[in-house]
């Protein structure tokens, strides 16, 4: 049996080689489908293709927002280096200007180095392999975290969702009950319309009394779709258990359930069950706000 995993939530990873520390976060919201979005450092931008692998080995749906940020710890990660080739042209250039001039002592080191660009700081270049391991684990410590949060939503969408259902179900047998006596009842009121409007010395046409009754049976038949109706109640109760990626499924059942709902609302005119047809619906909008947050 797998988990039902909510489609928000937030994961945080981090790692510290000695040398940076790399902080990868993760921020997932409902999405129909698995939609990323990255911001990196330059410096590691390479490795996106890597971390979008990584997020959908994990994430089935979902509109996922990943931070990356990189914080140098190490002086190891600039370079003082010296620009030959622009030291000796000074160094020339000052000969001659002294060769001219008539001076003799040579240019000392400390007045060379004084010229621009003689050193030139500049950062080390990036060991690839280094960076992609630090990441990498700065990614799955934040996809770890991300899913346990999103696991922990998601078992208490499938308890309250588990609830609702168990309520519709006992609405949807005050349904089945009130069902049964629907054309006793209109037969019963609809004699009584008659001799109110027409006196109780007038001779109903029992055959005529008869079709009525029997076309309202079948326009107020509306066992199928209790039948239906439940049907629906149990494959949605069967995919909350089986878990997994279910959100879709579990929006189909919604629909379903809605459009038989609907019809029994629009077949019967009885006042309870009416009634009853407007606490389900409401009770099924919830659930289908719920399963939008499914993945």
């Amino acid at each position: 049996m797998a988990n039902i995993f909510s489609m928000t939530g937030y994961g945080k990873g981090e790692c510290n080689d000695g040398k940076r520390c790399i902080t990868a976060e993760i921020k997932t919201i409902n999405n129909r489908y698995c939609d990323i979005s990255i911001k990196t450092p330059k410096v590691l931008r390479f490795f996106e293709e890597n971390i979008r692998k990584i997020l959908k080995n994990n994430l089935q749906r979902g509109r996922i927002d990943v931070y990356i940020n990189i914080e140098y710890i190490s002086e190891s990660d600039t370079l003082i280096v010296p620009n030959m080739s622009l030291a000796r042209q000074y160094k020339e250039a000052i000969d001659k200007i002294k060769s001219e001039l008539g001076i003799n002592n040579s240019p000392s080191l400390d007045t060379i180095i004084k010229f621009q660009d003689v050193l030139v700081a500049k950062e080390a270049e990036p060991d690839d392999d280094e960076l992609s391991i630090c990441l990498e684990k700065a990614m799955n410590e934040a996809v770890k975290n991300l899913l346990a949060m999103r696991e922990k939503e998601g078992l208490q969408l499938k308890a309250d969702i588990s609830q609702s259902v168990t309520r519709i179900l006992e609405l949807m047998e005050i349904i089945s009950e009130n069902s049964k006596t629907l054309v006793e009842d209109y037969k019963n009121k609809f004699e009584t319309r008659i001799k109110e409007l027409l006196g109780s010395n007038h001779e109903l046409d029992e055959n005529r009394l008869y079709n009525e009754i029997v076309i309202y049976a079948d326009k107020s038949d509306i066992n199928e779709e209790i039948v239906r109706f439940n049907s629906h109640m149990s494959q949605l109760s069967q995919a909350l258990d089986s878990g997994g990626t279910i959100g879709r499924k579990l929006d189909f059942i919604i629909q379903e359930a809605n459009r038989e709902i609907n019809t029994i609302g629009s077949k019967v005119s009885n006042l309870e069950i009416i009634q009853v047809v407007i606490e389900i619906k409401n009770l099924l909008e919830k659930i289908r706000e719920q399963v939008q947050n499914i993945e």
